[in-house]
């Protein structure tokens, strides 16, 4: 015992317990909807803090970051080694609006790619595209044997692993730069780049498991709701009033 302390105040009263309270009762919940880039656009559900004070629910579901299947997002499951991210960028009512913030492989798909005896590619490329967004795109790459080939490995020289990454990087410059990140989601889901890279470099040496393998988004352009709406097919811009034609009647006083 310390000296001066005294022993009533010490003691608490007994068979008093803190009341605990369910966190989860002072939660709203909110949908999240994917662009129309995509064919399933309900993502799920996320939980938020309801508005209390100087403390709005809104300010904290903007910003936040989704990753989903793409196989979830294209109801096909030969996505499934896809990742997709969403981020929200504006509330409508109980909705999160999200737009396209990255995209990437899964762990055991990269791993199931890298194999024995072939050569492994890789570039980057950081582009802009026509609406402002900076991205920067990882490209992968693995040879493949020639045509009655009878030598067991397929190894490229320096100078052809150097030319095939000269040409995926003009290819990704040439596609990216020349769209809008909607229309960059729109390459990117059926592998168009890929199969691209693939066909451009046969006269170099002969690829296989061409992929962009990851999407980063570096920079995004000022906020434009009208353009987000647009993306989630939500724009009223182009919906502008009729002209009715109504019958006139001029009203006759008869007692003046």
């Amino acid at each position: 015992m310390a000296v001066g302390k005294n022993k009533r105040l010490s003691k608490g009263k007994k068979g008093i317990k803190k009341r605990t309270v369910d966190p989860f009762t002072r939660k709203d919940e909110y949908s999240v909807k994917a662009p129309s880039t995509f064919q399933t656009r309900d993502v799920g559900k996320t939980l938020v803090n309801r508005t209390s004070g100087l403390k709005n629910a809104n300010d904290s579901l903007k910003g936040r970051i989704f990753e989903v299947s793409l196989a979830d997002l294209q109801n096909d499951e030969d996505h499934s080694f896809r990742k997709v991210k969403l981020r929200v960028d504006e509330i409508q009512g109980k909705n999160c609006l999200t737009n396209f913030h990255g995209l990437d492989f899964t762990t055991d798909k990269l791993r199931s790619l890298v194999r024995k005896w072939q050569s492994l590619i890789e570039a980057n490329v950081t582009v802009k595209t026509t609406d402002d967004y900076l991205l920067r795109l990882f490209a992968i790459a693995f040879t493949k044997r020639r045509p009655n080939q009878i030598k067991k490995t397929t190894y490229a020289r320096s100078s052809q692993i150097r030319a095939i990454r000269k040409k995926m990087t003009e290819i990704i410059q040439r596609e990216a730069a020349t769209c809008t990140l909607s229309q960059l989601t729109h390459k990117l889901i059926p592998e168009v780049i890929g199969r691209e890279i693939e066909k451009s470099t046969q006269g170099i040496y002969p690829l296989q498991n061409v992929h962009i393998r990851k999407v980063k988004l570096l920079k995004s352009p000022k906020f434009d709701l009208g353009a987000l709406l647009a993306l989630h097919g939500e724009s009223s811009t182009d919906d502008k009033g009729q002209k009715v034609e109504r019958e006139f009647k001029e009203t006759v006083l008869e007692n003046v």
